[in-house]
């Protein structure tokens, strides 16, 4: 937020005369704002005038203070809001870890004890975690780091040692600025060499630092000895757009095959060959430099979007382009060069440029591989992080293009946040959406044929299926809920639209009272009761899709000899309750109709699931109204609720675009 709010300013580290030091001048005991310092903390007030007088402008706004503020774990230290904003400034390496030192050294003695080490460790590990760096395994190499910087073995660190050892490794300056690579600890299983030093990485699990986007490769001490930059995301103007040129990274490329000559490249114990950045392939050190040839961005060509087709707009063009994202989603550094401007994309021809939305806490730690991996293969500037700043900064970016496709990795709820962001952004294409599912139930990835879960299958054989994957429209629902007492306080009612199913009773919980076995379900235009052969059921589920819970198909395939009976939904009945043509009544999510089973208890679900048996068959309606008349529990795709009584409308609200896996992939019911 800080670094947005210096852009929307015109505000860059240059313009501002004060350094943080001066600023942290003014809370000691003499100083001016002396008043909002409480030991080592300050205030919320005190926050808004250490960013105001920092940024030296006349007032810093307040809402956006109070976010800054409140981001902190529990309250603002002094000391760590000045080394943020000191790793921020420009200037020399030494002299921020000279200030850094001085920071967190309480008493002043001139050593940091392990308790302040412990300090600088955990602020380490927070500002990691927010800049969206993978932190799974960087505590242990902290320690280790830290321990290692200890050279006298004496328990405690010294400035000298501090600056000496600070110099050497990444995270004490672990900054991330546009154009820089995307560093991440890594540990290697075979020879691997620096691309800096050009010797071996060595010692224990060869340890060293990978740049996501690039795989450019260096010792930790390594990193801050001027590295070659990371491979560009964009042009610098329209004039460089179309122009196909390979970027080619140096080493790492032992017993691949020459893409010019055909040959092996071999190791002779340094780094040998380039690999492309775009289209992978690799070429010996002499065949790189030979007649350059135009890069075709490989197998991948479909979905990349290479940096020659993202270039800055000029000013004017840019300030329209920015009025309309602030009127449909948030800004994002994704989207703009660093100086501040709006990039445009100028699609590659026939090509449908892929736009990735990752949530990196679906699956546990999948997403956040997933993500990194489709940094590599793709550009970085087509693959979202759903955690920040959601998906609308990634639809403004792409909302010129006339055909492209989006792929969300994550489960239901995601891909259900990503359907309705496109019905708000008010798109003149509304792309086809394919789904990566990560973690379990994945009840709309089975049933579009993408299975129930990522079993780490290379993404490259992924991206080759949504190349040959189907368009398909799926119905949406409205759902609206109204209290018989308004006054009665409930759950909240988890989501307004259904994508998968809604269930009342049994099928949210597992064992019900027989007293809430009685459901009284109407059409609003066709009030007739709907056939349950007199039986009492404890639950009723209705469906827009053939799988719930994990893979159950509550409603039952259709047989062959049956599919001949389908009826075309132009042709259907408004309502269906006529048993017979229910038995030989298939499932289709475009045919704008709802399928209604119920269940008579909880055992029901077990055969369901292992497909012994399917639900009784009710209904199939374009529109419903459910009344209860006692405190249920509720489910919408997922997401459970207790209801107090009252009215329910089932509404058709729109179709979605959604892409059907190819052929030949197991279905949902082996994904279990």
């Amino acid at each position: 937020s800080y670094v947005r709010y210096r852009h929307h300013n015109s505000i860059s580290a240059d313009d501002c005369t004060l350094k943080v030091k001066d600023v942290l001048r003014e809370f000691d005991a003499d100083g001016r704002l002396a008043q909002h310092r409480h030991g080592e903390c300050i205030n919320e007030e005190g926050f808004r005038l250490f960013l105001k007088t920092y940024l030296e402008v006349e007032d810093f706004p307040k809402d956006l203070c109070q976010r800054l503020f409140r981001s902190f774990q529990k309250e603002v230290f002094l000391k760590d809001v000045s080394c943020y904003f000191s790793l921020l400034e420009d200037g020399q390496p030494r002299d921020k870890l000279e200030f850094a030192f001085k920071l967190y050294d309480r008493d002043g003695n001139g050593v940091l004890d392990s308790s302040e080490v412990d300090r600088i460790i955990a602020q380490m590990m927070h500002a990691a975690d927010y800049l969206g760096w993978d932190v799974s395994e960087l505590r242990p190499v902290l320690k280790d780091m830290m321990t290692a910087i200890d050279a006298d073995s004496s328990g405690t660190v010294s400035l000298d040692e501090w600056v000496e050892g600070g110099m050497n490794n990444v995270p004490l300056l672990m900054t991330q600025k546009d154009g820089q690579h995307l560093w991440r600890m890594k540990h290697f299983n075979k020879p691997v060499y620096c691309n800096v030093c050009q010797s071996m990485l060595l010692g224990l699990r060869k340890q060293g630092l990978c740049c996501t986007c690039c795989k450019y490769t260096v010792h930790g001490r390594c990193a801050n000895i001027n590295p070659a930059p990371c491979t560009r995301t964009y042009v610098k103007s329209k004039k460089d757009t179309g122009v196909p040129t390979h970027d080619w990274v140096s080493g790492n490329c032992d017993s691949g095959k020459c893409d010019k000559c055909q040959k092996k490249i071999k190791s002779y114990h340094g780094l040998t060959g380039k690999h492309c950045v775009w289209c992978h392939s690799m070429r010996h050190d002499d065949c790189a430099s030979q007649e350059p040839s135009d890069c075709n961005c490989g197998p991948l060509r479909d979905h990349i979007l290479p940096p020659w087709a993202i270039y800055p707009v000029i000013k004017e063009r840019s300030n329209s382009i920015k009025n309309v994202s602030s009127s449909s989603a948030d800004d994002s550094d994704h989207n703009t060069t660093p100086d501040g401007q709006v990039l445009q994309i100028n699609p590659v021809p026939d090509t449908h440029p892929l736009l990735v939305f990752v949530n990196p806490k679906s699956g546990g730690k999948q997403g956040e591989r997933v993500l990194r991996k489709f940094q590599y293969l793709l550009n970085p500037r087509q693959v979202y992080n759903l955690s920040n700043g959601g998906p609308g900064p990634g639809l403004c970016f792409f909302r010129s293009l006339k055909d492209y496709r989006i792929l969300v990795c994550g489960g239901d709820g995601t891909v259900g946040w990503i359907l309705d962001a496109i019905d708000k952004a008010n798109l003149q294409v509304r792309p086809p959406v394919a789904v990566l599912p990560l973690g379990t139930g994945n009840d709309l990835a089975r049933c579009l044929r993408w299975g129930g879960g990522y079993d780490g299958t290379d993404l490259c054989r992924i991206l080759k299926e949504i190349e040959v994957s189907t368009p398909v429209l799926m119905d949406r629902w409205n759902v609206e809920v109204i209290l018989e007492d308004p006054h009665e306080t409930g759950d909240p009612v988890p989501y307004e639209i259904i994508n998968n199913y809604f269930s009342i009773g049994v099928i949210c919980l597992c064992c019900l009272d027989n007293s809430y076995g009685h459901f009284h379900v109407e059409d609003e235009k066709h009030p007739q009761k709907f056939n349950s052969s007199g039986r009492s059921m404890e639950g009723i589920a209705v469906l827009n899709i053939p799988s719930m819970h994990g893979g159950s198909n509550l409603w039952g395939e259709a047989k062959k000899s049956e599919c001949k009976c389908l009826m075309n939904p132009q042709e259907m009945p408004v309502v269906i309750v006529d048993p017979e043509v229910l038995k030989v009544s298939g499932q289709d999510v475009s045919d704008r109709r709802l399928e209604v089973v119920g269940l008579e208890g909880a055992m029901e679900m077990g055969q369901i699931y292992t497909g012994l048996k399917s639900a009784i068959r009710l209904a199939k309606t374009s529109q419903i109204t459910i009344r209860t008349k006692k405190p249920l529990p509720m489910q919408i795709d997922g997401e459970p609720w207790m209801q107090p009584p009252c009215t329910i409308h089932i509404t058709h609200k729109n179709q979605a675009s959604m892409l059907m896996a190819p052929q030949g992939r197991s279905s949902f019911f082996s994904s279990k």
